[in-house]
């Protein structure tokens, strides 16, 4: 998964368009990417040449099991997981 935080709007265009040809936009600034080691290191690389010191990008390497615990809901309301015995821990 990449997300970034991006000040300026034409570097945020650069930066949207690049990861795009590398995952799925999931949210504004969110992309789910599946990447081999290789190709991960040219998107890093790729990215740090768009940045500027204000800007921010983040890569977390996710597991098939953390991939598949992954929900995505539309309503705050439905976030209550009242009842479920299992532990989430949101980092």
């Amino acid at each position: 998964m990449v997300t970034y935080d991006v000040r300026d709007p034409k570097r945020w265009r650069k930066l949207y368009k690049l990861i795009r040809g590398y995952g799925e936009r999931i949210q504004y600034s969110v992309f789910r990417c599946w990447l081999s080691d290789r190709q991960l290191q040219k998107l890093r690389w790729e990215v740090e040449k768009t940045l500027d010191p204000e800007d921010a990008v983040l890569f977390v390497g996710l597991c098939e099991a953390c991939v598949g615990r992954i929900e995505a809901r539309n309503r705050p309301e439905s976030w209550d997981r009242e009842g479920d015995d299992e532990t989430f821990r949101v980092v």
